[in-house]
């Protein structure tokens, strides 16, 4: 595993990424060629415009960094019971993919945003249910108390940082959908099952880090 502490994870981040709102996010077709998708799908790029959306990627600050994800309540339409990052679509009223992630954090496990320092965006992710997800990442500032909304989410939990950072978990999978064979990325983590998106976000996040991450901690 890598060893990355939440010093070494800032300084990699804010020197690959940027808090700068990509142009593409607010025309949901334009680069969608070149963006990562959800892994194994003919059809991504069929049907409506992607809805924008935006995801918050937790990172907690405690001496060794940890990644903050939720369980999706079973009675949501899309994705239901799946590991996943908080978040949801871009509503008008929001500024930008980073106040979009922000609130729905809020909304979602109660996760006040004064604890939360944006760090810089990665490239959108575009999901086979047609929404083009922009992660945000953000360290959170350990003593946050969370308050969970049960219609959204069952439950809240730390996988550690080192852990998701390290390819050696991260698995590629495949199975059988309308006839198809549909691969993507998994990182079981004990009775965890991380998969689809939100493995495939961690897993880009890992391909935007790794060199800054391994030479930073050969510095350390």
């Amino acid at each position: 595993m890598i060893p990355v502490s939440p010093d070494q994870f800032t300084a990699a981040v804010t020197g690959r990424l940027t808090l700068d709102v990509p142009s593409f996010v607010h025309d949901p077709f334009a680069g969608v060629g070149d963006r990562p998708a959800d892994p194994g799908d003919p059809t991504i790029n069929e049907g409506p415009p992607a809805r924008p959306a935006a995801v918050l990627i937790p990172v907690v600050a405690r001496p060794e960094a940890t990644v903050l994800l939720t369980q999706r309540s079973s009675d949501l339409s899309n994705h239901s019971g799946q590991i996943a990052f908080p978040g949801g679509k871009i509503d008008p009223d929001d500024a930008s993919p980073l106040a979009a992630a922000l609130r729905e954090a809020e909304e979602e496990i109660g996760l006040d945003r004064r604890y939360v320092r944006p760090l810089g965006y990665l490239a959108p992710f575009l999901s086979r249910t047609g929404y083009l997800i922009t992660p945000v990442v953000g360290l959170v500032e350990p003593g946050f108390e969370l308050t969970l909304n049960p219609s959204e989410v069952t439950d809240a939990f730390e996988v550690p940082l080192a852990f998701l950072m390290d390819p050696k978990n991260h698995q590629r999978q495949s199975r059988e959908l309308n006839g198809q064979r549909r691969y993507f990325y998994a990182m079981p983590f004990g009775e965890r099952y991380i998969w689809g998106i939100t493995a495939g976000i961690l897993r880009n996040l890992w391909e935007r880090l790794s060199d800054p991450i391994e030479a930073v901690s050969e510095r350390a």
